[in-house]
């Protein structure tokens, strides 16, 4: 690159140019698909997202794929790549734009995660091409540069990566924003904007005509820096929920910004006219914008919490993606473009002015619009910045039209290398004015009729928060008309779409929208349609019930909760109490009598979820018995169960299984006498076939027998593991899923997330003992305390880690059936969460809190 900022000539060769039109071809066509997806909004699955990945993963990837590579064998005096490699580089990462792009909107998370890998691999390849190019290569002024383009290429793999998470739903509902945040940050001010800002310092003077100041490369090292380490830090803490660290790296990335624009301000000479001064204008605004995006984003971050702050910058994409990264490709075009196709001097003028008519008229409409768009105005504000943006999106479409004819002759030049812009812009602006939140009454037609004379009519309030719908399902009878009052109380915006039905638009927190379904006849299915949402559990079962009116509750899912994902977020039912988990004293004596009747009870597993389980003395799991070594226990055992028989087997005692653990009918009793000979924490359970059904409806129970010389903690608790599966006992659904292991949740202690609604309490410095029994009937256990470390394991009769030596130990794992306990002190006051660390598991249920006082 020429220091006097005089484009290469290199670039006329009519290979590169041949090139560079193929590559502009797919430019535009994934931009006319982005045009299509705002088209239909209102009917296109997941329309909004795909518009704009359409226009940032297909059109804006492939064109920096082209650029930076270009402007890489430039500045770097560089021998340029094999072309072949290069382009077979930029099929890949179309492929995988285009399976990302159909995995989303067929809702298949297998191909959208292939496609990410693929990108991934793509970009990788990229980078490590912009890598090579600077081995060897002769170098320039403003080599700098070509990091602002590895530094791209990088935070591109950071966003495929954390998109994949949220597109196929493994971000898990409580991750979730801060993933979103992290993705937005990488990908727009990361993948989009460094190429442009490093590309800035040597485009910025070329258009002004006036050399390069001295300074130039310090100052583009200097922001690097400054914008790459301020995402690097900013990145990592948005995922991890921590905003002052946030705030920090957005913070520096600003001050780079700021840094970058003061030179270029200062470049700006007074009185000397610009080689081309629309470019100089709108490239000039373009930075303005991107300056005021930052800083607005930087405020949020400042003033609101992360998970209210990241719908409101959320809300910047579209800004930014009009404001900064269409206008800067308005711009480059305009003073681009006619060095690309004019064969001198004279034609180059001639089409210059052609692509600058009407400039200022163009320019203020333009940003006149984004205006429109970032202000909260009421009324037709938002549609009148689409128009406006809109109108100067055309016009420049239809300039770059007429001076390919000009050049080529012919009016069927389908390959429009400045319809990009055009077409993007038109796509932005039709984004954003269909952005702003949902309706404030009826928004959607009937679904399946509408159910006019004495069809019965209900109405459910539903609300969508915390990537869950309330009520997770919903029973209705066969005929009735139902309507959906659909609240979004989550600070991101979501949607309800009802399986060949009716669908609500985007609401933003507050906002209601009705779906009349019409007459249900059969059952149906609804979910939130943004990108991994559903994945997550953002779904709702309509359930059909032969007979009756319906469940007398508006609302609220009845029984046993179905198929549907539980929601672990809501309330438990008034008068809940959960489960005492303290481990009681060992009884005096050795010998100890106790009575369990095997009865059926039903009572609530999880918050709002009610479900018939078969107990021993009436809870899932039945009665700790705790003793020590040598203690006899003398158990009897009455079926109270009218309707099936049932026996009992502990673990901790060695006898012929014959008459003791045999099945009793209905209104019979047994004495089931057992020496407790070995230390341990062991299982006990029905005996009666199939057991498996047994177990996975709660015929479970633990039973703790001391080590000998075992020292007393400030607190011991009991955790017994298990699934949970819903449904009618015995019933062929539920047996089904016990037989394929794919319960509804996992649980501690019979009930999911209770200790996460009623922690644990203990204060900072106490020893606190974990007995922990794996029930099954087909999991086992790997039990975690965030934030603290095991000193003391014992599992299976045998102590694997005492206190007093260097090692430690993060999990207490136990295969099914088996137990143990894990000891720990807590540093400090806090909340300290324990887990099964199948995180499966954890966020389905098996998880609690402990909370701990000063």
């Amino acid at each position: 690159m020429a220091t006097d900022g005089r484009y290469p000539s290199r670039f006329r060769r009519s290979g590169l140019k041949a090139r560079h039109l193929r590559a502009h071809a797919v430019v535009v066509a994934w931009t006319g698909l982005a045009l299509l997806a705002a088209a239909y909004q209102q009917s296109l699955p997941v329309a909004r997202w795909l518009a704009i990945h359409l226009f940032l993963l297909g059109a804006a990837t492939t064109a920096v794929l082209v650029w930076t590579e270009h402007f890489a064998v430039a500045l770097l005096h560089a021998r340029r790549p094999d072309e072949r490699w290069s382009d077979a580089r930029l099929a890949a990462a179309n492929l995988a734009v285009a399976g990302v792009l159909a995995g989303v909107w067929r809702d298949r998370p297998v191909l959208t995660a292939a496609g990410c890998a693929l990108l991934v691999a793509a970009i990788g390849a990229h980078l490590v091409v912009l890598v090579r190019l600077g081995r060897g290569a002769l170098g320039g002024r403003l080599a700098p540069v070509v990091g602002f383009y590895r530094a791209a290429a990088v935070a591109l793999v950071a966003g495929a990566v954390l998109g994949g998470l949220l597109a196929t739903g493994h971000a898990g509902p409580r991750s979730y924003a801060g993933l979103r945040l992290a993705h937005v940050h990488v990908t727009l001010l990361g993948w989009m904007a460094l190429p442009v800002l490093g590309t800035l310092f040597m485009l910025w003077p070329t258009v002004l005509g006036v050399r390069m100041a001295e300074r130039t490369t310090r100052v583009a090292r200097r922001v690097l820096v400054l914008t790459g380490g301020g995402l690097t830090v900013a990145v990592p803490a948005l995922a991890a929920g921590l905003r002052l660290p946030a705030l920090a790296g957005v913070v520096a990335y600003a001050v780079g910004v700021a840094v970058a624009v003061e030179l270029f301000a200062r470049t700006v000479v007074r009185g000397r006219r610009p080689v081309s001064a629309a470019a100089a204008w709108m490239l000039g605004s373009a930075a303005g914008w991107l300056g005021a995006g930052v800083a607005a984003d930087a405020g949020l971050l400042a003033t609101r919490p992360l998970a209210d702050a990241g719908e409101r910058v959320g809300s910047l994409v579209p800004v930014l993606l009009v404001g900064f990264v269409g206008q800067v490709l308005i711009g480059a075009l305009t003073y681009l473009l006619p060095i690309v196709l004019a064969g001198g001097p004279k034609e180059r003028t001639a089409l210059r002015a052609v692509l600058e008519r009407g400039w200022p008229v163009r320019l203020a409409a333009l940003n006149a619009g984004v205006v429109l768009f970032a202000l909260p105005l009421p009324g037709p504000a938002g549609p009148a910045g689409m128009l406006l943006a809109g109108a100067a999106a055309a016009a420049f479409l239809l300039l770059t039209a007429a001076v390919l004819v000009r050049v080529t002759g012919s009016a069927h030049r389908p390959v429009l290398l400045g319809s990009a812009a055009g077409a993007v812009l038109v796509v932005l602006a039709v984004l954003v004015a269909n952005s702003g939140g949902g309706t404030t009454g009826p928004a959607t037609a009937a679904g399946t009729g509408s159910g006019g004379g004495a069809t019965p009519t209900r109405t459910v309030d539903v609300t969508l928060a915390a990537m869950r719908i309330r009520p997770g399902r919903i029973e209705v009878a066969a005929g009735t008309a139902l309507r959906l009052k659909v609240t979004n109380q989550d600070a991101q915006r979501h949607d309800l779409a009802v399986g060949g039905g009716p669908r609500t638009p985007l609401l933003s927190r507050g906002r209601t929208s009705v779906l009349d379904l019409g007459r249900i006849t059969g059952n149906r299915t609804a979910w939130c349609t943004l990108p991994g949402h559903r994945a997550a559990g953002m779904t709702m079962d309509i359930v059909v019930r032969t007979g009756g009116s319906g469940s007398g509750h508006d609302g609220h899912a009845t029984a046993t909760g179905g198929s549907g994902p539980l929601d672990l977020t809501a309330g438990f039912s008034r008068g809940w109490k959960p489960r005492d988990a303290r481990l009681a004293p060992a009884p005096a004596g050795t010998v100890h009598r106790v009575e369990l009747h095997a009865v059926p009870r039903t009572v609530e597993v999880a918050p709002g979820v009610r479900q018939r389980m078969w107990t021993f003395g009436g809870t899932a799991p039945g009665p700790t018995l705790h003793g020590r070594v040598g203690d006899v226990f003398e158990v009897t055992l009455v079926d109270d169960d009218p309707t099936m028989g049932h026996g009992i087997d502990f673990h901790a005692g060695s006898l012929a299984p014959d008459r003791a653990m045999r099945t009793l009918r209905p209104g019979q009793r047994l004495v089931y006498r057992f020496r407790a000979d070995r230390a341990g924490a062991w299982l006990y359970h029905c005996s009666t076939a199939p057991m498996l059904q047994h177990l996975g409806n709660g015929m479970y129970g633990a039973v703790v027998i001391d080590p000998p010389g075992l020292a007393e903690a400030d607190h011991a608790y009991v955790l017994v593991s298990s699934e949970l599966y819903l449904g009618t006992p015995g019933s062929a659904s539920q047996v089904a899923k016990m037989r394929q292991d794919t319960p509804d949740a996992w649980v501690f202690n019979g009930v999911a997330a209770q200790y996460a609604k009623a922690p644990l309490k203990v204060k900072a410095g106490e020893r606190v003992r974990f007995w922990v029994v794996a029930a099954g009937p087909s999991d086992g256990v790997s039990f975690h305390v965030v934030g603290t470390v095991f000193d003391t394991v014992y599992k299976e009769g045998a102590y694997l880690l005492r206190p007093g030596g260097a090692g430690g130990a993060q999990v207490l794992d136990l295969a099914v059936a088996q137990g143990g306990f894990a000891e720990a002190t807590f540093p400090a006051a806090g909340h300290y969460s324990f887990v099964d660390h199948d995180m499966r598991h954890a966020e389905a249920g098996a998880m609690g809190m402990v909370e701990v006082s000063g």
